[in-house]
C-alpha cells in the first residue's frame, strides 16, 4: 500500500492530499515538519486532514506520510500528576525542547518511558487471564495504587511473571501463546473503552457543595452541565468539585479557555492539598491544558484525550470525576473545521452532527463493572458557555437533552456576591428518585421529605416577592412574612457557601442536612409561637438563631448545631412568655 502522498490544498487547519492510500481516523505526517494529522474524510484518492498544529507555511506539494495508526493515547504509570496538551504531550517536556512558546512538529511521549516502577505480580506463572485482569500493582503516586491489567481483547495462560523494577516498555509477562504485555497499553481516543456491563445511577457523587449534595444531586456515573456566562463562577465550581467531590482520581480539561485562567489552574492545582489525605491534589489528578490560542483541531482531540483517561482509571475499579472546561469551545473548534471542510451548517453555523457528537462525550460516563468485575465510574461535569448566557443556543440545548443534571450559573446571583451562583429556580436533577433511597440508608428516613420542603420554600419565596415587589412585605399576612423571612435563611445560609473558607468550602451531607433541618425547625417553632401570641420580630431577632447561622464558619459546627438548634427554641419559647 501506498503510504505517501503530497499536500494539494491547505485551509486553515484542514489539509487535502492526494497520492496516498489512507482509510478513517488514521494519523499522518503532514509537511517537511512532519505535523500530526488525521484524516477526517476521504473522497476517492484525496484524503481530507485535519492538522493539530499550527499550518501555517507548509504549501502544496510537500510530502504527507501516513502512520497507518490511528489517534490513540500511552495509558499506564506515569499519567498522575502531568499536565498534557490537547494530544497528551507533557507540557513540561513540551518547554524543554522548545522554550515557552509552543512551536510545530515535536513529539514527546506521553510519560517517561525509561522510568523504572516497581512493578508488584498479583498473577502467577498457570494462572488463566482474562481481558481486563489485574496482572500487578504499582505505586504510583503516595495515593494511588496503579492497577496493571491484560489489554482488552487478549487473555490466556500465564508462562512467566516477575515482579521487579522495569519500564513501561519492558515485557512484565507472557503468555503460553507467545503474547507479551508491558506496563503501558494504548487506546484510540475515538473509541470507548469495553466493560461488562452499565449499572442504574443508584450512589451520589458528594461534592461537599450544599446546593448541588441537597437540591440537585449528581450520582457517580452521571452527567451534569453547568451553564452560565462569564465571570459566574463556572471555573470556580469546577475547582471546587475537583478538590472536594469523593471521586479518586480527578481529569481535568481545560478546553479552549482563556490562556491567563488556564495559567491560574495550573499555578493553583499542583499546591492545592487533598482534604482527604493531607497530600497534594496533583497526586490523583491528570490535567489537559489547551488554550483558546493553540490550534483549534486540538483542541477537539483533547476532549476525547481526557475521557479516554478517565475510562483507563474507571477500568482499575476508581471512580473518576472528568471536568470539562468547556464544552463551547470544543463546539467551536467544530464548527471551525466545519466550515472549512464546506459542510452544509446547521443551527447557528455549528455543524448538523453537533448533538450527536455532544451525546457521544456524555454518553462515556456511567457506573459499570469492568472486564475483571470491579466496580468503577466515571462521571462527566461540562461547563458550557453560552453568549451572553444565553441558554436556548444549540450547545446549551445539545447538552440539556442529554444530561440529568443542569446547574445553572446566574450573572445577577454573581452580582449579589451570592456563591455558588446557582439559580435554584432555574436548575434541576433527575436523579433524586435514584438516589433517595441511599440518602434514606445513609443519612435519615426523612432526607427526601426535608429536601422537597426547602425546595417548596423557595418556590413559594419567589411567588411571594413578584406581591413584595409591588406593595412591600409589610402589607404582607404574618405567616408570608415568616415564609420570606426562612426562605431567606435557606438562601444566606444554606445555599451560600465561601469556596475559599477552610471550614465552609466543605459540607458533608450529615451536616448539610442537620442545617436543613434546623432550618425547618425554626419555622415550625416560629410558627407555634406566633400562634401563641408572640411577635414576628422577637422571634426572628432571637440571638441564637443569629449564632446558628454564623456557626458553620467555625471548625466545632457539626458537633454545636444541636446545642444551638435547642438554644434557638428556648428562646423561641421565652419570647411567647414575654408577651
Amino acid at each position: 500500500m501506498n503510504n505517501e502522498g503530497v499536500i494539494y490544498r491547505i485551509s486553515g487547519p484542514v489539509v487535502t492530499a492526494t497520492g496516498m492510500q489512507a482509510g478513517m481516523y488514521d494519523v499522518v505526517r503532514v509537511g517537511h515538519e512532519g505535523l500530526m494529522g488525521e484524516v477526517i474524510e476521504l473522497h476517492g484518492d484525496k484524503a481530507v486532514i485535519q492538522v493539530y498544529e499550527d499550518t501555517s507555511g507548509i504549501r502544496p506539494g510537500e510530502p504527507v506520510l501516513n502512520t497507518r495508526e490511528t489517534l490513540s493515547v500511552a495509558l499506564g504509570p506515569g499519567l498522575l500528576t502531568q499536565i498534557y496538551d490537547g494530544i497528551q504531550r507533557p507540557l513540561a517536556t513540551l518547554e524543554e525542547v522548545m522554550g515557552v512558546f509552543i512551536t510545530r512538529g515535536v513529539d514527546a511521549d506521553g510519560f517517561d518511558m525509561e522510568r523504572k516502577w516497581t512493578f508488584e505480580a498479583v498473577a502467577s506463572a498457570g494462572d488463566e487471564v482474562v481481558s481486563g485482569q489485574v496482572i500487578g500493582n504499582v505505586q504510583e503516586t503516595e495515593t494511588i495504587v496503579h492497577k496493571i491489567m491484560v489489554p482488552p481483547g487478549k487473555g490466556g495462560t500465564v508462562k512467566s511473571i516477575s515482579s521487579g523494577d522495569y519500564n513501561v516498555t519492558e515485557d512484565v509477562c507472557t503468555l503460553e501463546d507467545g503474547t507479551t504485555m508491558q506496563m503501558m497499553q494504548k487506546w484510540p481516543v475515538r473509541t470507548p473503552r469495553p466493560y461488562q456491563q452499565k449499572y442504574a445511577p443508584d450512589t451520589p457523587l458528594i461534592t461537599g457543595m450544599r446546593i448541588l449534595d441537597f437540591l440537585f444531586p449528581l450520582a457517580k456515573g452521571g452527567a451534569a452541565g453547568i451553564p452560565g456566562p462569564f465571570g459566574s463562577g463556572k471555573t470556580v465550581t469546577q475547582q471546587s468539585l475537583a478538590k472536594y467531590s469523593d471521586a479518586q482520581i480527578v481529569v481535568y480539561i481545560g478546553c479552549g479557555e482563556r490562556g491567563n485562567e488556564m495559567t491560574e489552574v495550573l499555578d493553583e492545582f499542583p499546591h492545592l492539598i487533598d482534604p482527604n489525605t493531607g497530600k497534594p491534589l496533583m497526586n490523583r489528578t491528570v490535567m489537559i491544558a489547551n488554550t483558546s490560542n493553540m490550534p483549534v483541531a486540538a483542541r477537539e482531540a483533547s476532549v476525547y484525550t481526557g475521557i479516554t483517561i478517565a475510562e483507563y482509571f474507571r477500568d482499575m475499579g476508581y471512580d473518576v470525576a472528568l471536568m470539562a472546561d468547556s464544552t463551547s469551545r470544543w463546539a467551536e473548534a467544530m464548527r471551525e473545521i466545519s466550515s472549512r471542510l464546506e459542510e452544509m451548517p446547521g443551527e447557528e453555523g455549528y455543524p448538523a452532527y453537533l448533538s450527536s457528537r455532544i451525546a457521544e462525550f456524555y454518553e462515556r460516563a456511567g457506573r459499570v463493572q469492568t472486564l475483571n468485575g470491579d466496580d468503577g465510574s466515571v462521571t462527566v461535569i461540562g461547563a458550557v458557555s453560552p453568549p451572553g448566557g444565553d441558554v436556548s443556543e444549540p450547545v446549551s440545548q445539545g447538552t440539556l437533552r442529554i444530561v440529568k443534571v443542569f446547574w445553572g450559573l446566574d450573572a445577577g446571583l454573581a452580582r449579589q456576591r451570592h456563591f455558588p451562583a446557582i439559580n435554584w429556580l432555574g436548575s434541576y436533577s433527575l436523579y433524586p428518585p435514584s438516589l433517595d433511597q441511599w440518602f434514606r440508608d445513609n443519612i435519615s428516613q426523612d432526607y427526601p421529605e426535608i429536601r422537597t420542603a426547602i425546595s417548596g420554600l423557595l418556590q413559594i419565596e419567589a411567588e411571594l416577592q413578584e406581591i413584595v415587589q409591588l406593595v412591600g412585605s409589610d402589607a404582607l399576612p404574618v405567616d408570608q412574612q415568616l415564609t420570606l423571612e426562612v426562605a431567606r435563611m435557606i438562601r444566606e445560609y444554606f445555599l451560600q457557601q465561601n469556596g475559599f473558607h477552610d471550614v465552609d468550602a466543605f459540607c458533608s451531607v450529615e451536616l448539610h442536612y442537620k442545617m436543613a433541618k434546623a432550618i425547618l425547625t425554626f419555622q415550625e417553632s416560629a410558627k407555634n409561637a406566633m400562634a401563641a401570641g408572640a411577635d414576628l420580630q422577637d422571634v426572628v431577632n432571637v440571638p441564637s438563631r443569629t449564632d446558628l447561622m454564623r456557626g458553620r464558619f467555625e471548625a466545632t459546627y457539626g458537633d454545636d448545631i444541636d446545642a444551638l438548634v435547642e438554644k434557638m427554641n428556648e428562646e423561641i419559647a421565652a419570647a411567647v412568655e414575654e408577651n
